[in-house]
């Protein structure tokens, strides 16, 4: 189980509290039909999305969800009275603009807290003629970048906007191919000509990428195939800078810096989009529960029936060896022409299915999906706003570094280096990578008055320890080393906690249901990308059983794309639909 601590400091440190809520956003006071044209399993954001697109299209839909909230990953619950936490997923930037104007997300109710700026790492060393030790702050304002980085060498502040426009060039090229299923290879290599006239169409998003790429083709192929360092090393030599931008290479993946495929996933965050903003990330009010209730919002506006505590145990097959609906754990079976899961491919195919309903050469191949994380989310209530020795502010008050990705034991990669060595050992790292943010600097519902909430996304963890569980022990000593060394930036910080959450990649993978613990549902590796995500055979949402579709982050174009995988899935299923 996670480790959940709340003490009695922090009873006492917030006075006019609210009962901990089990928000029970069960259905929208509808009963539970025993038919529909599609089920979705699971109410996390893209199974919302396939929800709503199904139903805007003609396609009387439900969405089954096992635990008491919606929003799988993105999830706001309040852990202690009045702390209200993004307890998994935390930060909000690839939603896709199509998808968030579609379902007029603001409308019903998401409001985003834009950050700038948007990194901070703090050195541990000492001040020089009685200065604090340095920092270095990255944002919106090019002018501001380049004078933090001076700090540390004038010919990486040189070549930083060139860095920068090369990075946007790259990004930009790929949003075609984010916004619709990859090639369908079998349909243009093989069928009538119906048929590959048909499936030609879906070469266009990579024409068109190839086009916007021109002469930069080799250079996507590197960013994609290359350690991030061998890239990092040609463009700069300051430590500091190398370190911060190559945690945006690393994060979530259990790989190091200097290892071949790192650098795509430093371009898969660049390629964020918030307010018509590129490459911004935020905070979503209310925690990123608040993503999802959107979602949801839009979802029922349209009819679709929402369901919380629904566990569906298996899919029906039929005779016919199509998808005929889905029994759930208490036995109550619910009919339908389509199913869309949002759950991993490994619980779709491995725990979800009927026995012998699908090949055992095809159950191998699900085998060898690599899951692996690196990750444990630790979620933080304290009294006090941590003040850093890099950057001090006066009386409690943040200053603009407080709203940002604070990077710590991130000012050098062989500090990253190190760490992911031991967990590959089987040992969590001693001096963990550590990703902080404030939501609550921004966003005042979140805390109770003075007080704050921290996220600390922290690397390198495995999944098991020494090859084995971990325990509630093997979570608090973990929980305190990160916390001694946010101490060394932020000294008095362990003074002000009051309550925190430890969530090790197997809590990720029991409660959230990420296989693994894996928060893109499947590595953001090269065999893992495009055509070969999940499996090659998998790419085009559907499954080997007719009628059922994979709509979760394990498909194109994979985890922190928000929406994609489900509207793309629903676009699929509706046109399946239509040729029966």
């Amino acid at each position: 189980m996670a480790a959940t601590v709340w003490t009695d400091r922090g009873r006492r440190a917030v006075t006019a509290v609210r009962t901990v809520s089990r928000s029970r956003s069960s259905s929208n006071h509808t009963a539970l039909k025993s038919q529909y044209d599609a089920l979705v399993i699971g109410g996390g954001h893209n199974g919302l999305v396939a929800a709503a697109y199904l139903q805007k299209g003609g396609v009387k839909t439900a969405v089954l969800e096992r635990r008491h909230l919606l929003g799988g990953a993105a999830v706001s619950e309040e852990l202690f009275p009045g702390f209200h936490f993004s307890r998994c997923s935390y930060l909000l930037s690839l939603l896709r603009p199509h998808i968030y104007a579609d379902l007029e997300l603001k409308k019903h109710g998401l409001k985003v807290y834009m950050r700038d700026p948007h990194a901070f790492t703090p050195m541990l060393e000492e001040g020089v003629g009685g200065a604090p030790p340095r920092s270095l702050t990255l944002g919106a304002d090019l002018t501001m970048n380049l004078k933090e980085i001076s700090k540390f060498s004038q010919k990486d502040a040189k070549a930083y906007p060139a860095f920068i426009e090369h990075l946007d060039k790259l990004a930009a090229a790929i949003h075609p191919l984010l916004d619709a299923p990859p090639v369908n290879i079998p349909g243009v290599t093989a069928g009538s000509l119906r048929t590959r006239l048909a499936a030609a169409k879906t070469l266009m998003p990579i024409v068109k990428c190839g086009l916007k790429l021109g002469r930069n083709i080799p250079d996507f192929y590197e960013i994609v195939t290359a350690p991030i360092m061998k890239i990092l090393n040609r463009w700069f030599e300051s430590e500091p800078l190398r370190a911060t931008l190559a945690t945006d290479a690393v994060i979530g993946a259990m790989t190091s810096p200097h290892n071949p495929g790192s650098g795509y996933v430093l371009l898969h965050h660049v390629m964020g989009e918030l307010e018509k903003e590129k490459g911004s990330w935020g905070y979503v009010e209310g925690g990123m529960g608040g993503v999802s209730k959107a979602i949801a919002s839009a979802a029922r506006s349209y009819g679709v029936d929402i369901f919380t505590e629904k566990d569906v145990g298996q899919v029906l097959v039929g005779a016919d060896g199509a998808a005929g609906g889905v029994v759930l754990k208490d036995g109550t079976e619910i009919h339908s022409k389509v199913v869309l899961s949002n759950a991993t491919p490994y619980v779709t195919f491995k725990k979800l299915m009927p026995q012998g309903a699908l090949p055992p050469e095809f159950i191998k191949a699900v085998d060898q999906i690599d899951y692996t994380s690196p990750v444990t989310k630790i979620n933080v209530a304290i009294d006090k706003l941590p003040n850093f020795l890099a950057l001090p502010t006066p009386n409690d008050k943040p200053g603009p570094h407080h709203q940002c990705s604070i990077h710590l034991n991130c000012e050098s990669v062989d500090v990253l280096e190190t760490a992911y060595k031991e967990a590959m050992n089987g040992r969590p790292s001693a001096r963990p990578m550590l990703e902080m943010t404030i939501p609550s600097v921004l966003d005042p519902t979140l805390a109770p008055p003075g007080c704050h909430v921290v996220s600390l996304f922290t690397q390198y963890t495995p999944y098991h320890i020494d090859g084995k569980e971990w325990t509630d022990q093997d979570r608090e000593a973990y929980a305190d080393t990160a916390f001694d060394w946010v101490e060394k930036y932020a000294p008095g910080f362990k003074k002000s906690v009051v309550g925190r959450d430890i969530l090790a990649p197997p809590d990720l993978e029991r409660i959230f249901g990420l296989t693994g613990g894996n928060i893109f549902h499947g590595s953001m590796s090269l065999d893992q990308l495009y055509l070969a995500r999940p499996l090659p055979s998998l790419s085009d949402y559907r499954s080997p059983i007719k009628g059922l579709y994979l709509c979760g982050s394990g498909c194109h174009p994979g985890g922190g794309v928000m929406g994609s995988p489900g509207w793309n899935a629903a676009l699929i299923a509706m046109a399946d639909l239509k040729r029966r």
